[in-house]
């Protein structure tokens, strides 16, 4: 049986807001997750938080223990690295069906957003890696492929899961230009150069990915999700 609609809007609005702060660093490989803290930042029951998690947990993103610990989840270097090459197969398949076939709408679209992406350059560091990501997203949204959305958004947020734990800071100026040169390649329909621009861009993202974070302090969940609760 499908939980109620009611129900399913306060998961997804849940998972939304671990998927962005984890996108954004505010939250860090192992932080805990109470489901009765999450209960109460989101105003929810601890039955919609366990559901939460467990979809979370499904993506790859929170690990479920014992006694109903869940934990942001702690990828190895190994997995981090296979969720990269992962990433790229797929990304190759999304430029490859793109190229030559966006929209003057949709261009205008990728521009504006690469445009909010060097803006976003000179402020926080949260709100340029999280549009960095979404530009992949958006990408293959453009698709119009339900399953390649699905494993595109996924993998997304698990590279940004991978960068937490092994990454060196964010380099807005080169997401910034490397998402123009593919911007135009696929703008001139060139399949080939789009590939390789996104196979590039994508390992030197992957390469940041190399330094192990030691920051294992305790932190406050609830004050780390409140600027997501009304997102």
């Amino acid at each position: 049986m499908k939980p109620p609609k009611d129900s399913a809007d306060r998961v997804n609005r849940i998972c939304s807001a671990i998927r962005r702060a984890i996108i954004e660093r505010a939250l860090s490989p192992g932080d805990k997750l109470p489901e009765d803290t999450l209960g109460e930042r989101f105003g929810v029951s601890r039955t919609i938080a366990r559901q939460a998690l467990g979809q979370l947990a499904s993506e790859g993103l929170v690990d479920l223990r014992r006694n109903r610990i869940a934990i942001v989840a702690t990828p190895t270097f190994e997995e981090a690295r296979d969720v990269f090459d992962i990433r790229v197969e797929l990304e190759r398949l999304v430029v490859r069906h793109l190229a030559g076939r966006l929209t003057k709408d949709q261009i205008a679209a990728l521009r504006a957003h690469v445009d909010e992406q060097e803006k976003a350059s000179a402020g926080p560091e949260a709100t340029s890696i999280r549009l960095a990501t979404d530009f992949h997203v958006v990408l293959a949204e453009m698709t119009g492929k339900p399953i390649l959305i699905r494993y595109v958004s996924e993998v997304a947020y698990r590279s940004g899961l991978s960068l937490s734990a092994y990454g060196r800071p964010h380099s807005p100026e080169c997401a910034v230009s490397e998402h123009r040169q593919l911007l135009k390649a696929l703008e001139r329909g060139d399949a080939e150069a789009s590939i390789k621009l996104m196979s590039s861009h994508l390992a030197s993202v992957a390469e940041r990915a190399s330094l192990a974070n030691g920051d294992s302090k305790s932190r406050d969940l609830l004050a780390i999700l409140a600027p997501y609760v009304e997102e």
